[in-house]
């Protein structure tokens, strides 16, 4: 008997799912909190996409996904489950570099330091959080205290060290505070401040769960949560 449960390739965290209009009512029929925001409405109609999440353990089989709102609609993330056939499409979240002049001016430089450190590392540098958000909607979701939130997929060889190092010391010249993800081929993922800090565990997510992985493992690649 076949199922839905399993995709063969499930999209993977951070990555932009277009839902089917009929997904939509569907999940509002069902969905409290997407009948109750009238921002969910607007969101439906102007074709936005939602975001892959992380799974929580009680969750059913199928496609996790978030809707973030804008500070000012109360900064909430609305998560549900879609299942693979309610997805038109998935993209990756914005370039680094494509995304530069939807941000403050002042953010200009920081942004242009760390899409200079992916090139020269050859990772894979987006951006995710409030100022991707900002760009794909055009609602406001920028305050004086937004962090600069992003992902560096990495490849094998990656000397990961010196990569987190470098992004502390363009941190130390930045108007904000950089969150991101350091993340393998295999999408197992490390936020890059714990990773810099030298800890020999590192607290290490993926798609389906998190688990502590030793550092030295983590680097070669030879551990998945």
């Amino acid at each position: 008997m076949s199922s839905h449960c399993r995709p063969a390739e499930p999209p993977r965290r951070h990555m932009l799912v277009f839902l089917r209009l009929q997904a939509w009512q569907a999940a509002r029929s069902t969905h409290a909190e997407l009948t109750r925001d009238p921002i969910v409405t607007l969101w439906v109609e102007s074709g936005w996409p939602l975001i892959v999440r992380r799974s929580t353990p009680d969750e059913a089989c199928g496609v996790p996904v978030g809707l973030p709102l804008p500070p000012w609609a109360g900064k909430r993330r609305i998560g549900f489950l879609v299942q693979p056939e309610d997805v038109r499409y998935v993209v990756p979240p914005p370039g680094l570099d494509s995304i530069i002049t939807c941000a403050p001016r002042g953010w200009w430089p920081t942004l242009e330091g760390l899409a200079d450190l992916a090139l020269r590392h050859s990772a894979d540098a987006r951006v995710v959080g409030s100022l991707a958000w900002h760009a794909l909607t055009g609602l406001n979701y920028l305050t004086p205290q937004s962090d600069l939130d992003f992902v560096l997929h990495t490849r094998p060889g990656t000397d990961l060290p010196r990569l987190a190092a470098a992004i502390q010391a363009i941190e130390t010249a930045a108007p904000m505070r950089l969150d991101g993800e350091l993340i393998r081929a295999d999408d197992a993922a490390v936020n890059w401040r714990e990773f810099n800090a030298g800890a020999r565990e590192l607290l290490v997510k993926t798609a389906g769960g998190v688990a502590l992985i030793n550092r030295n493992d983590f680097v070669s690649g030879s551990a998945t949560p």
